[in-house]
């Protein structure tokens, strides 16, 4: 009597049978007959017994099914897999403290989460729908298929609180003492069921509602450790309010943000001020102490001596006092004072050639809408600040540009200038805001490399969950991104180059061996090394 078990591929389920061999007189053969004792459990690879019945023998073949064989194993139980770059995200994971926390957050998904999320990075632009290929061919820690149904069940699964304890434990990961990029992004949708898809202003230019997503990214590790959702109709500047009482519900204490011009307004500045918060934003050169500035420095800005090698500008700072206004709605009264804030003021010449020729093409366009007759409601008030616009029977519009307003605005070209209530040095408040590239390529790797351009899921929740599996494979593809840049390494590779050579190296499992490696070359092993990870090395005793 032997053990015998059958894999069913239209039913995907292995069965187990008892098989007795005896000899058909008849047929002058060796025959055999099969009796159904159970089937392999998929989770556990333990047998489920079919029935009650002949329980004394379905317990001794489900010890034979389960207990290894003593002396070799047959070589055709052996499976080969491809683990080079598994390998380099799963020391990544350590490395960042992301296994561990999604392992505390997500206790019983937190492996289906981390397999996704390589299969995003390895699978450039590939549909989730090939994740079954990968996994066949690839050691991942769930080391299973994920079919469809069950990754649309895993992302419904994900909830906000175990998001939110995800984001407070990488918070903490990050150094206090570094400021946080904040930017956000649109992603267009097709779907109408969802409730945060708004028409809005489209970052992409694409003529569909849209869901903005929005970002932090530590200056210093330049890794994302948070994101949330807002409505497609929702402008920049509205968004900071609740930022800042998020992550005061996630416990981050006094936060240092570095935010673009978008995020400037009277009512977030002092929503910073009164929450003790430091900040670095960029804001209009219109605004009334920006020009007047502009204005005392004069002729004197492209003086040598304020002239910058490093970023090619002219740059001039003082400090100014903000008129600070808190609300007090129970007592009715206004808390009013000023605050001290350093203004930093750059000048580009480049900038400024660039800026003058698109501010031409800018009259020009308001100049062909006024003679066309086809008026456009946002510009009424540039048609008045910048053209007299008179209409005679015999003549027809006759359009004048009033050459001081324009001239009054070229004064501004080539300039930008920073505000914040912390960095006194100009320099480097402007190193701190240009960490913000760091957030324009996330944005690029959300969209090209991890399919986020477009949402594709059919209800909220699922959406949510989906954002924040890419999100998790956004902070691995920002790690490899620095290192590369740090490493000089995107003269020699590009990120997916890096990826695939690392990815051809092979490993080899059989039961009840450990796991054993293929041939790793040199220019491999350093490739470890650049990434900050220990190298896989050559003996497999080293594995």
């Amino acid at each position: 009597m032997s053990i015998i078990k059958h894999f069913d591929k239209r039913s995907g389920i292995t069965y187990v049978y008892e098989s007795t061999s005896y000899w058909d007189k008849e047929k002058q053969q060796p025959r055999s007959h099969r009796n159904l004792i159970g089937k392999i459990d998929k989770e556990t690879g333990e047998m489920i017994p079919t029935d009650g019945r002949g329980k004394k023998r379905m317990a001794k073949a489900a010890e034979a099914v389960s207990k290894p064989k003593q002396g070799p194993v047959p070589s055709l139980l052996t499976e080969k897999y491809f683990y080079g770059a598994t390998y380099l995200l799963d020391q990544i994971g350590k490395e960042t403290g992301i296994s561990e926390d999604l392992k505390a957050c997500f206790p019983e998904d937190y492996k289906k989460i981390l397999s996704i999320a390589y299969f995003l990075i390895l699978e450039d632009n590939n549909p989730l729908s090939r994740f079954g290929k990968w996994s066949k061919l690839h050691k991942h820690p769930y080391g299973k298929d994920i079919p469809s149904q069950r990754s649309s069940e895993l992302f419904q699964s994900i909830t906000e609180e175990a998001k939110m304890r995800f984001f407070r434990l990488q918070g903490k990961r990050r150094i206090e003492k570094e400021y946080w990029a904040y930017d956000t992004t649109s992603i267009s949708s097709y779907s109408e069921k969802l409730k945060q898809v708004k028409y809005g202003k489209n970052k992409d230019n694409e003529p569909l509602a849209q869901i903005n997503l929005a970002l932090l990214f530590g200056e210093t590790s330049g890794l994302p450790f948070y994101f949330r959702k807002v409505a497609g109709n929702i402008p920049d500047v509205k968004t900071i309010n609740e930022l800042v009482r998020k992550l005061d519900i996630l416990g981050y204490g006094k936060i240092k943000l570095v935010m673009d011009r978008g995020f400037y307004s009277t009512a977030n500045i002092n929503d910073l001020y009164k929450g003790h918060h430091k900040f670095i934003v960029g804001a209009s050169t219109s605004l009334s102490y920006a020009k007047a500035y502009i204005k005392e420095i004069g002729d004197s800005m492209q003086n040598y001596a304020r002239y910058n090698e490093q970023y090619e500008v002219y740059i001039a700072s003082k400090t100014i006092s903000w008129d600070y206004t808190q609300d007090r709605p129970y007592k009715g009264d206004p808390i009013t004072g000023d605050r001290r804030m350093y203004l930093h003021l750059y000048y580009n010449p480049e900038k400024a050639v660039e800026d003058g020729k698109q501010f031409n093409r800018y009259l020009k366009k308001l100049e062909n809408e006024l003679l066309s007759g086809k008026h456009d409601s946002a510009h009424e008030n540039a048609y008045k600040k910048y053209f007299t616009v008179k209409k005679t029977p015999v003549r027809g519009i006759q359009i004048e540009p009033i050459d001081k307003a324009m001239a009054e605005a070229g004064k501004l070209h080539g300039y930008f200038i920073l505000l914040s209530n912390k960095v006194k040095d100009p320099v480097a408040a402007l190193e701190l805001y240009r960490t913000r590239d760091v957030v324009e390529k996330a944005f690029g790797n959300l969209k090209e490399r991890l399919n986020c351009r477009r949402t594709l899921v059919s209800s909220d929740q699922s959406l949510d969950g989906k954002i924040f599996v890419e999100f998790i494979a956004l902070i691995y593809l920002s790690y490899i991104k620095k290192k590369m840049e740090e490493k000089k390494l995107f003269s020699k590779y590009t990120l997916q180059g890096l990826l695939d050579g690392l990815d051809v190296i092979e490993c080899f499992s059989e039961p009840g061996k450990a796991l054993i490696q293929g041939e790793v070359l040199k220019k491999q092993e350093q490739l470890y090394i650049d990434m900050g990870v220990k190298p896989l090395l050559a003996k497999p005793s080293e594995v």
